[in-house]
């Protein structure tokens, strides 16, 4: 479990394939507190740390995870979103994260709104997933809040210190995200479907 609180940022050293699966070795400031089978949130998305050699750590991406992220566009140097997961000994600043990545999203724009900026994205025509304004979404691992939403896309605005301490500076229009909807929405949605479904029969 996760809050969506960026800790820091890792660069991607090296890519390699391993039949459908790829091993990705990463490095950050804190690899020295990392230790092995420890569940770490990449973009949002929740890999196990299967290996160290100090300052660096890999992890492996299934099949399953390259084809629901964005992690298969990852390359050498890619700056990626980290966040270890959750002690229940403090404040909960974010939102309860699970680093399921539900589906991904492509960035339709970019605003810079003199200091935040307002950042726009489209998600598939067949999504199941709702949101609401000013509920909470996860995009690349990070807690934010809707601003707007529609059937098809939403937008949020992001405050200078999340703009220049995460990767969300490096994105452009076209690019791809991975989305983590609330789960208490998607707990509600599902309710709702078997409900409308029972009452059609």
């Amino acid at each position: 479990m996760f809050t969506g609180i960026i800790e820091g940022t890792g660069k991607v050293q090296n890519v390699e394939n391993n039949g459908k699966n790829i091993d990705f070795t990463l490095e950050c400031d804190f690899t020295n507190e990392l230790k092995i089978d420890q569940s770490l949130a990449h973009n949002g998305c929740c890999l196990t740390v299967v290996e160290i050699n100090h300052p660096r750590y890999k992890v492996t991406a299934i099949d399953e995870t390259l084809q629901k992220t964005s992690l298969k566009h990852w390359k050498i140097g890619s700056e990626v979103n980290l966040e270890r997961c959750l002690k229940f000994e403090g404040r909960l600043d974010g939102h309860l994260v699970q680093g399921h990545v539900d589906e991904t999203a492509i960035v339709t724009g970019i605003e810079n709104r003199d200091g935040s900026y307002f950042i726009t994205f489209k998600m598939k025509e067949s999504s199941p997933f709702i949101m609401v304004p000013q509920g909470s979404i996860t995009v690349n691992g990070i807690s934010l809040t809707v601003a707007e939403s529609t059937n098809t896309g939403f937008s949020v605005a992001i405050i200078p210190y999340t703009w220049n301490f995460t990767n969300m500076k490096n994105l452009k229009v076209g690019d791809e995200v991975n989305l983590e909807f609330d789960i208490i929405g998607k707990y509600i949605t599902k309710l709702m479907n078997r409900q409308n479904a029972a009452y059609k029969i």
